[in-house]
């Protein structure tokens, strides 16, 4: 009898940020006949950028194949973007997989893999104009679909992505259903979640935060 199981493989790494995993995984772990597999590069704890410890993941080379694979991101994805290891990981696992997905930066992961020339795909706001390293074209969409490569905006944009996911691949009753499940019905007490939103001043509170990790994958992959 053939095997009917749907396979989600999550790729982390140290220093990943949890909600960009966390949340995904609550939607897509709520499919039918869903089997998740959280995979890192060499199997074992892997610690998030806050100190959120995931214990017993799974190697990534142990796993055989996958239907859909998705990578989170965070301030680990500048060590990740230049382990070939890891990247050659995602990329084999990719070559069979139905859906290539990211969340956040992750998906500058997928790029330096080689999987976004040509594509476009979603990034968090303050990493997107790095996509264009690797050959992507940068959406500012809350999830943006190029043929099988489905990308997530930043961190809660997660939960957006795994539903529409959810709904492509068991039908929108089903993902209907899971957000009931869980709640989502998101209603943030400030209406600056976005920079188009944000305004000016806070963008600028904000954006150096990133700037010199950006410069340096910047120059590292320029």
């Amino acid at each position: 009898m053939p095997d009917q199981t749907f396979r989600i493989v999550f790729a982390i790494f140290p220093r990943l940020t949890q909600l960009d995993f966390t949340g995904p995984f609550e939607v897509l772990a709520r499919l039918p006949r869903a089997e998740v597999v959280v995979a890192s590069r060499e199997g074992g704890a892997v610690t998030s950028d806050t100190g959120l410890e995931f214990g017993s993941t799974r190697a990534l080379a142990s796993v055989e194949r996958c239907d859909l694979l998705c990578v989170p991101g965070g301030p680990g994805v500048e060590a990740a973007s230049i382990d070939r290891e890891f990247l050659g990981q995602i990329a084999r696992l990719a070559q069979g997989a139905r859906y290539v997905t990211s969340v956040c930066n992750g998906s500058l992961l997928l790029g330096a893999a080689g999987l976004l020339r040509g594509k476009r795909a979603a990034c968090h706001w303050a990493w997107r104009d790095l996509l264009p390293l690797f050959g992507a074209e940068p959406d500012a969409a809350r999830v943006a679909r190029d043929g099988r490569v489905i990308t997530g905006g930043g961190v809660t944009a997660g939960i957006d992505f795994a539903l529409t996911v959810a709904a492509d691949i068991a039908g929108e009753q089903v993902a209907r259903a899971i957000q009931l499940a869980i709640e989502y019905a998101p209603a943030p007490p400030f209406d600056c979640g976005r920079p188009e939103t944000a305004g000016e001043e806070l963008i600028a509170f904000v954006a150096p935060r990133f700037a010199e990790r950006k410069a340096r994958f910047a120059a590292t992959h320029g």
